[in-house]
């Protein structure tokens, strides 16, 4: 077990987390921001197929604040205890690890898949296999703190969209809740960069593969489907591709807005939902990928098009910030009470 302590100035008391699944991408992320965060102490961080390894050894940009901070395999006894636990592992790997821990730290935030759907009759439909423990889907909060904010604070549980669902339900939500759109027939056609795959290497998401190509995948029946549909409402078409980059997230929503909407009006309703949001950035312009690029930000834009009928909402984010470990971290901040923008940079890395 290790320890690195948070050393800003005027920091708070401390806050002993954890990671498990630190060693893929999500979990050197969460560690990066632990790194930014003036409250966070990070005790222990287990990757089982890095166990010995040190952290600045798999990921050279983390040395500077992890030195010697080396990765141990899991042991619940590690992490029972601890304020908060970050679940970085692949999709329905975390229950066991939840069966272990929860309730018996101060909260667990699962950035997997376990426990974002409220009805465990969707598992076998869309994951493939029945939920292991259903009686805990319902004390599970969904972790979008700008749609559901009052239901993390002290939460025991907090279940972290996935990136896609991210942008496209800050996409949508502000339409579908105030009734301005029809929720049926909506579109969702969104491209994500080859990190969302994951560190494990495979065969699709090699350089050679990637570089040049854009692919769509998971034709009709992509995991997230139902988890959008959850979180919108809204009755669900979504579309993933697979682009040439690195990091980044588009998501461009289409659904029938109520009549005589203009492009003035969209632009205005989505600007007057967020305006006290520090983490959502409204724009006329289309936004780009790489403004959110290192940042916690989801940059939104709308159109309405009276000739054909549509409405187009916009929505860029990173996907393993925003979109996995700096929803997790907002997440966290707000269930311990903490400020909200605790160690998530609002400011994205250009050119």
């Amino acid at each position: 077990m290790s320890s690195h302590t948070a050393t800003q100035q005027g920091a708070a008391a401390p806050v002993r987390i954890g990671i498990v699944g630190a060693s893929g991408y999500t979990g050197a992320e969460l560690l990066r921001l632990a790194g930014m965060h003036p409250s966070f102490d990070v005790i222990a961080v287990a990757g089982d197929t890095q166990a010995g390894a040190a952290v600045r050894d798999l990921y050279p940009s983390l040395a500077a604040d992890y030195g010697e901070l080396r990765y141990c395999a899991y042991d619940p006894d590690v992490f029972v205890g601890l304020d908060a636990v970050f679940l970085g592992l692949p999709h329905m790997a975390s229950a066991p690890v939840v069966a272990d821990l929860y309730k018996r730290v101060g909260c667990v935030i699962d950035l997997g898949s376990d426990f974002r759907l409220t009805d465990a009759a969707h598992y076998p439909q869309w994951y493939g296999t029945p939920h292991p423990m259903p009686e805990l889907l319902g004390e599970f909060s969904y972790g979008l703190p700008e749609l559901g904010r009052e239901a993390l604070r002290g939460a025991a549980g907090i279940a972290v969209p996935g990136c896609y669902p991210t942008a496209a339900a800050l996409a949508l939500a502000p339409f579908a809740r105030g009734g301005h759109i029809s929720t049926s027939g909506v579109v969702v056609d969104a491209a994500s960069g080859v990190s969302g795959a994951g560190r494990a290497p495979k065969a699709n998401t090699t350089f050679s593969m990637v570089d040049e190509d854009f692919v769509a995948y998971g034709l009709l029946d992509h995991r997230h489907t139902p988890e959008i549909e959850q979180a919108t409402g809204c009755q669900v078409l979504f579309t993933p591709h697979l682009a040439p980059m690195v990091r980044g997230i588009l998501a461009t929503c289409y659904a029938r807005p109520t009549e005589g909407m203009t492009t003035e009006d969209a632009l205005g309703l989505l600007a007057e939902f967020y305006a006290d949001e520090p983490f959502v950035v409204v724009h006329r312009d289309a936004p780009h990928t790489k403004a959110t690029l290192g940042a916690n930000t989801c940059h939104l834009s709308a159109r309405v098009d009276t000739r054909t009928g549509w409405l187009m909402v916009l929505s860029a984010i990173d996907n393993l910030v925003k979109g996995a470990s700096g929803g997790a971290v907002q997440c966290a901040n707000v269930a311990l009470g903490l400020s909200e923008t605790d160690g998530l940079p609002t400011t994205g890395l250009m050119p």
